[in-house]
């Protein structure tokens, strides 16, 4: 097993994330750091670290954000046999919302009808198994948003809620998020493939 230092300073997410998991896929890395120069890039790849069995070690520098994973293997067996286990058993619903308002044509009446759509959501019952929020729709997740207590209650119930890092930083709001985990394209994408139906509000 080897160590690894990757140096992903100045790349946009996922870049960060997908340098690390193409070195955990070249063979096994007992421990990896991987340095970056913002945080949802520090949070991203410190959850997909964890994620894959690393416990996590994080470190600033002047001139950047270090996280470092060394190697938990029996963690990685158990979360892999957990989630092989969960999927067997459950029809997976991914609803992926990209805006604050639902529809176009009067913005009010659009984040009416958004703010009913979340709190409706919990009607799929057991098959809604993840909430993707990305552009417009991490507004939703911060404090004063009028979706908050309903995505809050969501969570609690075992909902996971996915929240763009990238599109968080680029609105301000990376540090006023209230609710689910920040996460990136490649978390995304992997989502909609392993998800049995996709929901798109656009």
């Amino acid at each position: 097993m080897s160590e690894q230092v990757l140096d992903c300073r100045g790349l946009a997410c996922p870049s960060p994330v997908l340098r690390a998991k193409e070195a955990i896929d070249r063979g096994d890395v007992a421990r990896l750091s991987v340095l970056v120069d913002n945080p949802a890039a520090r949070e991203n790849v410190s959850r997909f670290l964890s994620r894959m069995g690393y416990e996590i070690g994080l470190r600033e520098e002047p001139d950047a954000l270090i996280i470092t994973g060394t190697k938990d293997p029996s963690a990685v067996a158990c979360q892999i046999m957990e989630e092989l286990n969960k999927e067997e058993l459950e029809t997976k619903i991914a609803v992926i919302v990209g805006t604050d308002k639902m529809g176009k044509g009067d913005d009010t009446l659009g984040q009416k009808l958004l703010k009913s759509f979340i709190g409706t959501l919990k009607e799929m019952g057991p098959e809604l198994w993840r909430l993707v929020l990305l552009n417009g729709g991490v507004k939703l997740t911060v404090e004063g948003s009028e979706c908050l207590a309903d995505l809050q209650s969501l969570a609690s119930e075992g909902i996971s809620i996915l929240v763009c890092g990238t599109c968080l930083n680029h609105f301000g709001l990376l540090d006023k998020k209230q609710v689910g985990e920040t996460t990136n394209m490649l978390d995304i994408v992997t989502a909609m493939q392993t998800a049995d139906k996709v929901v798109s509000i656009m």
